[in-house]
């Protein structure tokens, strides 16, 4: 490869590195709240369970809290990062974000050689590893402290190998060569999987692509492919299907089959469309299709089969398909890569022409590139949210030690449990899920339930307790313990 290209290649990755490190250690209120707190009090529970001077207490009020999220995945990218806070003195918000970005940039660079084994184009494998790095809503995701970043790291970087495995088949490679790239392939795959199993939809797909492409009707008597299966399938089926299974079979009662029914409705399909669109682009999503479509054989096989296998993840969790964008983050690296047979028949023409057409091509893809990645970093930096801790803290020391309590509040209460240090239950907030699963709450009995043994009644959230209007009214009953800018804090001891 030409060292001008060399050059772009090392002066894409670090505006991806550099722009994921902006803000570094603004709270991670900044995308998808709810989870990056989830991940953080648990990550922060393991961390205390492994500190050895902690104080007891602090320990065990550490503990106890992390206790309270649902366990739907194995911790993986918590115990990373509570082993990363002892090497590192506590806890930092910039530790799994650097985490995050380590990880994108890896699967960015095997990304690059896979478009560029795809389509034999540098330049064109460049422009798709540029879509992958400065897309805002990737540069955000990506950085985030929950699983989806290291789960679409890993399937990616497994779908590279995967195809390298595939290359050797077919060039009648020495059978060590095609091992190698099996094994590795499925162990990535595997660890995708054990990461967050809702990967499976997509990694089952490239396989199958992949598979077919290579060996046909002759995979059946492949120990290869046999061993990739054993590999990629183990280690999620006995977390997930085996033992302790943590909340995930909940999960799927709850978030899938509870759902199912949105997909037999016609707007489900515009508002996921709709919903794509303004995380991806629209046109850059036809674009990739159509890119799937002109793409050689091989890559058209494996395209083919990441949109089917996100096609069949979508419809297994409906409602999270319009509603939450981190559940669409490994779809980054397949819009990507779709670009890529598209980007080579732009370059391929753009040969032919004179040197000024060609620069100003060029001017045009830098222009673009500059352009998401201000935005990128200009959604970043547009909160600050350094504020919010000192103001849960204060929150929690309104609430006796000790004191047990039942709150409406943000995010699942992670907000008052991770900065305020206070466990609490919550009391169900009035939402258009409730309506689509076809609950409804009955306040007086519900209120009788969860406020038996309850010492204080706690409200952050007035616009929730505006919506419920017979539990205000149930409230007003009790004497208010303490309340401040933002708060009321009822007291239920009789």
């Amino acid at each position: 490869m030409p060292r001008f290209l060399r050059l772009t290649l090392l002066a894409l990755l670090a505006l991806g590195g550099l722009l994921r490190l902006l803000d570094l250690t603004d709270p991670p209120l900044d995308f998808h709240p709810t989870r990056q707190l989830r991940n953080s009090i648990i990550a922060r529970g393991i961390y205390y369970d492994l500190l050895p001077n902690a104080d007891a207490s602090t320990r065990a009020l550490a503990e106890s809290i992390a206790r309270v999220p649902a366990r739907y995945e194995p911790p993986v990218t918590e115990t990373l990062a509570a082993v990363t806070y002892l090497a590192a003195g506590g806890e930092s918000v910039a530790i799994p974000r650097l985490y995050g970005t380590i990880f994108w940039l890896l699967a960015g660079l095997c990304l690059f050689d896979l478009a560029r084994r795809l389509t034999d184009s540098p330049v064109a494998a460049l422009l798709s590893l540029a879509y992958f790095l400065v897309l805002p809503f990737a540069v955000q995701a990506s950085r985030s402290f929950q699983p989806d970043p290291l789960m679409t790291a890993s399937a990616f970087i497994g779908v590279y190998f995967l195809y390298r495995w595939s290359e050797s088949i077919v060039d009648s490679q020495p059978p060590r060569v095609s091992w190698k790239f099996a094994v590795i392939a499925a162990l990535l795959f595997g660890f995708a999987a054990f990461v967050k199993i809702f990967i499976g939809y997509i990694i089952g797909g490239a396989a199958a692509g992949l598979v077919l492409f290579t060996l046909k009707g002759k995979f059946w008597h492949s120990p290869q492919v046999w061993t990739m299966a054993l590999i990629m399938v183990l280690p999620a089926f006995l977390f997930y299907f085996t033992g302790d299974r943590g909340n995930s079979t909940e999960y799927i009662t709850n978030w899938s089959l509870d759902m199912l029914k949105l997909i037999a409705r016609g707007d489900f399909y515009t508002k996921w469309l709709a919903f794509l669109g303004s995380l991806f682009g629209q046109t850059f999503i036809f674009l990739s299709l159509a890119g799937t479509l002109l793409a050689a054989p091989r890559g058209r096989a494996l395209l083919i089969g990441l949109w089917a296998g996100y096609l069949l993840y979508g419809l297994s969790v409906p409602f999270q398909m319009y509603t939450h964008s981190y559940y669409h983050i490994q779809l980054t690296p397949i819009v990507a890569l779709g670009l890529s047979p598209l980007a080579e028949a732009v370059t391929r023409r753009a040969v032919g022409e004179k040197r000024i057409w060609q620069a100003a091509l060029t001017v045009l893809a830098a222009a673009v590139i500059g352009f998401q990645a201000y935005v990128a970093r200009s959604v970043l930096l547009a909160e600050d949210f350094r504020h919010e801790p000192a103001y849960w803290q204060m929150v929690g020391e309104a609430i006796p030690a000790n004191a047990k309590v039942i709150a409406l509040t943000q995010d699942y209460g992670y907000r008052v449990m991770y900065y305020g240090w206070r466990r609490v239950d919550l009391w169900p907030q009035s939402s258009g899920l409730m309506e689509i699963r076809g609950n409804a709450i009955n306040v007086e009995k519900t209120f009788a339930e969860r406020a038996l043994g309850k010492d204080y009644f706690l409200v952050t959230t007035f616009s929730q307790l505006d919506k419920q209007p017979d539990l205000k009214k149930i409230l007003d009953g009790y004497l208010i313990a303490a309340q401040g800018d933002g708060f009321v804090l009822y007291d239920l001891r009789p």
